[in-house]
């Protein structure tokens, strides 16, 4: 254990925290804002994984991450225009229909890798960049800024994600329909349009989160995602349904990842206490939801659906 507690080690897990963070915190972004709108989407891991897939595949082609990223966005924004259909114009009970996504994207993403590139296939995948003068700074240099750039941009995203939302007219928009839908819609608020716009940007977001993560490691493989989305999901619970709560709480799950990778690289867990040690992150998701189930200030009308004139 001793070996754990030196300024090299030590450092070098915060750094990693950070970096495992950045896909929890993308898609927890992006739920924050849809359930602001009053829209739960239980399929955010399907998401991820669709878009990790579709990230890594086209990076495995091209050898382009930039188009990677593009295509993980582009898949999360089609799925994000799937799931606004099935739950605002067919009105699917959301939790029923999340959890279809999560199962959608779990079964064609392991169909499309099996037929389409079958074995585990490296690729290179996102790259450290140093932040000019700031990466120079001792310790907190070598900590924040040697980072990839969707680590810069899921953190950059959580003060602009706090403007739009509490700054700006659509972010109004987003807080009334999420609390009181039919007093939006009196005041000339299309519920439905802000709601399509709100699950569109989170679908997006989870499909960055899902190529954030591919092309950290550079690897695909069936669920790689391991319960991400359904972090990500407790997360916006945990933050209180802002920003920088979701922000601090990505960063406990980062860190509490990191750690335990720690753990097992240094031998200091091993074994049956290694397979123990690793249910660390899930046990922290179930004692989050247990204690946040008795905070309020969810939104009023999250879950439930607008028609109007009811």
């Amino acid at each position: 254990m001793s070996d754990f507690f030196t300024v090299s080690v030590l450092l070098a897990t915060v750094a990693a925290g950070i970096r495992l963070a950045a896909p929890f915190l993308l898609a927890a972004l992006g739920e924050t804002l849809g359930q602001r709108s009053g829209v739960l989407n239980l399929g955010v891991e399907g998401v991820m994984l669709l878009g990790a897939y579709g990230a890594y595949y086209a990076t495995l082609r091209t050898d382009s991450v930039l188009l990677g990223i593009l295509v993980g966005l582009a898949v999360g924004a089609f799925m994000g225009v799937v799931y606004g259909v099935v739950t605002l114009a067919l009105k699917a009970e959301q939790g029923i229909s999340g959890i279809g996504v999560f199962i959608f994207g779990l079964g064609l993403s392991d169909l499309l890798f099996q037929r389409q590139v079958g074995t585990p296939t490296p690729i290179d995948g996102l790259r450290d960049w140093e932040v000019p003068l700031l990466g120079g700074l001792p310790w907190i240099g070598e900590v924040l800024f040697h980072q990839n750039v969707l680590v810069y941009a899921a953190f950059l995203l959580v003060p602009v994600l706090w403007y739009l939302i509490y700054r700006t007219p659509f972010g109004m928009n987003v807080r009334a329909v999420g609390e009181t839908p039919e007093a939006a819609d009196s005041l000339g608020v299309s519920v439905n349009g802000t709601r399509y716009l709100t699950i569109l940007i989170g679908n997006s977001m989870a499909g960055l989160a899902g190529a954030a993560l591919a092309l950290e490691l550079g690897i695909f493989q069936q669920n790689l995602t391991n319960g991400h989305g359904f972090i990500a999901i407790a997360l916006v619970y945990f933050g209180a349904w802002r920003p920088a709560g979701v922000m601090a709480g990505s960063l406990v799950f980062g860190l509490v990842s990191a750690t335990v990778l720690q753990w097992k690289t240094l031998g200091i867990v091993a074994g049956t206490t290694a397979s123990i040690v690793g249910m660390f992150p899930a046990v922290l998701t179930i004692l989050v939801l247990v204690i946040v189930s008795r905070r309020t200030g969810a939104p009023s009308a999250l879950t439930r659906p607008f028609e109007r004139g009811r």
